[in-house]
């Protein structure tokens, strides 16, 4: 018997995350849309109100990495204080999920941008650790929108 992860990502969305799965599924490689139940008769609870055609229940794989997600309405949103790293081979790895996730040009810095649905994402080389190592390298990296890899090897 396959056991589930201990600690699963649950995102809430405002009536997009069937659209949030299709296209986080787009983005990365190895991902798919495993489940979606929809919200049961609006008539069983008050709380399911208006919600017909919506995710009550989605499940789905980012990079072989287990997420799950609900329609839940405006009351709760995104930010900063949560994020995913996204961590990166190269920079050509760098720049294909820069250019896809990042949506909020105001919410980019160090390697941290925010995509259409509000969610926040680092997209940072693999090897980030070894690109801080000097003072010229964070300082350089403090004013950075997406990461330069060449240019903090150069500051090394």
């Amino acid at each position: 018997m396959i056991s589930a992860p201990l600690i699963r990502p649950f995102l809430w969305f405002d009536g997009n995350a069937r659209e949030a799965m299709e296209y986080y599924c787009e983005v990365f490689p190895e991902s798919r849309i495993d489940r979606v139940d929809e919200y049961p008769d609006e008539s069983l609870d008050s709380h399911f109100e208006g919600m017909s055609g919506k995710v009550i229940n989605g499940e789905f794989t980012l990079g072989g990495v287990k997420f799950g997600c609900l329609d839940g309405g405006p009351l709760f949103t995104f930010n900063e204080s949560i994020s995913f790293v996204v961590a990166c081979r190269d920079q050509a790895e760098i720049d294909y999920y820069w250019d896809r996730l990042s949506a909020v040009p105001e919410s980019e810095q160090c390697g941290w941008c925010k995509d259409r649905f509000g969610v926040s994402w680092q997209i940072v080389p693999a090897e980030m650790d070894s690109l801080m190592e000097t003072p010229e390298q964070v300082q350089a990296m403090m004013r950075m929108k997406k990461i330069d890899i060449a240019e903090l090897r150069s500051l090394a």
